[in-house]
């Protein structure tokens, strides 16, 4: 089994910083907190109750958001995915997603905060092809700047990339979030 650089505790108070700013969310995340509360590993993409993910959110200086063609899921969808072994942030997980699947270098993006600008829980349907039961992912994600454009896209998972209105982000409360964020 591979040690995960990213602990339950950089989970458990990235989640709290994030209700530091966002109360309203506690019951959503009770129950994520409580599977870190029972040991849960939930850096572990075999936690099945739940694990974590990590997501970019990429504007452009016009303030359009770079969203990718995901190929398993045929479906255009923010740049993000799970966490590796080299992760010691979720932040830094969530740059180094959005570096591989697109090729804009870390050096080009800046990250707009240390902690999410959205913390989103969603069911994962099963996969037999892995071996995975229907799961939930708990997907962390953070907001970044970008002059940069797409270089290479990583062709095993993304099919395109495209620059989109914010309007285009699916999902109201993140929206409103990253609207509010690049004013």
């Amino acid at each position: 089994m591979i040690d995960l650089a990213i602990t339950a505790d950089h989970i458990r108070s990235t989640i709290h910083g994030y209700l530091d700013e966002h109360p309203d969310e506690k019951p959503d995340l009770a129950t994520i907190l409580g599977l870190l509360d029972a040991g849960a590993d939930l850096a572990s993409r075999k936690e099945f109750r739940g694990h974590a993910t990590a997501g970019a959110i990429l504007a452009r200086p016009d303030g359009r958001i770079l969203h990718i063609h995901h190929l398993a899921l045929d479906n255009w969808l923010l740049p993000g995915g799970h966490l590796e072994a080299q992760d010691d942030t979720l932040l830094e997980a969530a740059l180094r997603e959005l570096t591989e699947e697109t090729g804009i270098p870390a050096v080009a993006v800046t990250a707009m905060a240390d902690r999410p600008v959205d913390i989103d829980i969603h069911p994962i349907p099963a996969n037999d092809a892995k071996g995975e039961p229907a799961h939930q992912h708990i997907d962390f994600r953070f907001l970044f700047r970008t002059t940069a454009d797409v270089q290479q896209l990583q062709a095993e998972e993304v099919t395109d990339a495209a620059w989109r209105e914010v309007e285009s982000i699916t999902g109201e409360c993140l929206r409103r979030r990253v609207s509010a964020a690049l004013r």
